[in-house]
């Protein structure tokens, strides 16, 4: 028997309501703030999977990728389509290259806004 059930992926950041409207642009749903908290808790909601929120951390330090004196942590594999299309639309969104100079490996590395690694992920 399970000890816990998964709530959500909180993701620390500087600006909550900007990353969760940039996830909210890939992924669809809707960021919502927390009114008890200032802006400084909101989620994604009317997504499929698992939920995200997304927390302010002052003096927040964005992970690197890949460095072996500052790991990455975690990061989230999305997938997608047509890796082309989707990796256009993300840089559009605000992401950055990591790592997509292999166009043939099924899947590329990106970053989010606020520095948190993931990867576009060709669907099966």
């Amino acid at each position: 028997m399970a000890i816990a059930t998964l709530e959500s992926i909180v993701l620390d950041c500087p600006d909550p309501l900007a990353l969760a409207g940039f996830y909210a642009a890939v992924l669809g749903g809707e960021a919502t703030a927390h009114s008890d908290s200032s802006g400084s808790w909101v989620d994604l909601t009317g997504v499929p999977g698992a939920p995200l929120a997304f927390q302010a951390a002052p003096g927040f330090v964005p992970p690197s990728w890949p460095a072996p004196d500052g790991p990455q942590q975690f990061h989230l594999d999305l997938t997608v389509p047509d890796l082309d299309a989707a990796e256009k639309e993300v840089l559009a969104l605000g992401a950055t290259v990591l790592e997509a100079s292999d166009r043939e490996r099924s899947f590329r590395v990106y970053a989010d806004p606020s520095g948190h690694p993931f990867c576009l992920c060709r669907a099966a």
